[in-house]
């Protein structure tokens, strides 16, 4: 497909989907207050477009995920080439990560609140749990997909234990452990926004609370609609990162769908 009918699919949908809103905003089912129509959405964007709240909010949203994701994509290669190296010990720890693992990170915010406080900290542990066990798993199963010649040759140079993991494992698994970073980002920034939706005083998720508080349905849609076109860019970026690994090692990228 090319990019032009990629790019004239993109404008029809958007557009069929902003006439449905239009439509039914006119249609006097629900009153203005509660289904703002386009156009006062769009101007409140435009507003907070114009007068900088949106960008301090989107520096602040940013500044957080790139700790927590950072932070939860080393933890979770570091562990994960371990566990996928010393297999008897992932038989030990596998039970518990999958007991954890489905826990939704919100679950964890009493708690989070009373070991770390409020402010930026808190989100960026939700972050970092959303992260953490998708970059955790595909790391872990990446390092059972190495070709065994590669650890056969090291064997056969020599090579001390840390040199096999950063000269020939980690290599090898990192085209699969892409796709644990991609899964990983689309968690990590949902999360993100209910962070801070439940105890931060700024931020994307922080906007749309306090549109809600002040009965303000146009800009909770319009802070919506930045999240998922901020959504859409990191995703585009991670596909970017995809397809320079599949040029550099060889390995065709998973496009799903794109």
């Amino acid at each position: 497909m090319s990019r032009i009918r990629k790019f004239t699919n993109t404008v029809v949908g958007i557009l069929i989907l902003v006439a449905v809103w239009e439509g039914v905003a006119l249609s006097g089912r629900y009153e203005q207050s509660l289904l703002p129509s386009p156009v006062k959405v769009f101007e409140d964007m435009k507003e907070l477009l114009l007068d900088g709240t949106l960008f301090t909010h989107i520096q602040v949203s940013l500044f957080r995920f790139l700790l927590g994701y950072v932070a939860a994509v080393v933890a979770g290669v570091v562990f994960g080439l371990t566990f996928g190296w010393f297999n008897r010990l992932w038989e030990i720890i596998d039970p518990v990560v999958q007991v954890l693992r489905p826990i939704s990170p919100i679950a964890w915010f009493p708690f989070i609140v009373l070991w770390f406080g409020i402010g930026d900290l808190p989100a960026i542990v939700i972050i970092f749990i959303a992260a953490f066990y998708p970059v955790l798993l595909s790391t872990v199963s990446s390092v059972g997909k190495v070709d065994q010649t590669y650890l056969k040759v090291a064997r056969n140079f020599g090579l001390k234990q840390f040199q096999v993991f950063t000269k020939i494992i980690f290599p090898a698994a990192f085209p699969y452990i892409a796709n644990g970073l991609h899964i990983a980002l689309g968690s990590a920034w949902i999360f993100l926004v209910a962070g801070e939706m439940v105890g931060a005083q700024s931020g994307l998720g922080y906007l749309i609370v306090d549109a809600r508080n002040n009965l303000r349905t146009d800009l909770v849609l319009a802070g919506i609609i930045f999240i998922g076109i901020l959504g859409l860019l990191l995703d585009k970026a991670i596909r970017v990162l995809e397809k320079w690994i599949g040029r550099n090692w060889g390995i065709v990228p998973n496009e799903r769908g794109a």
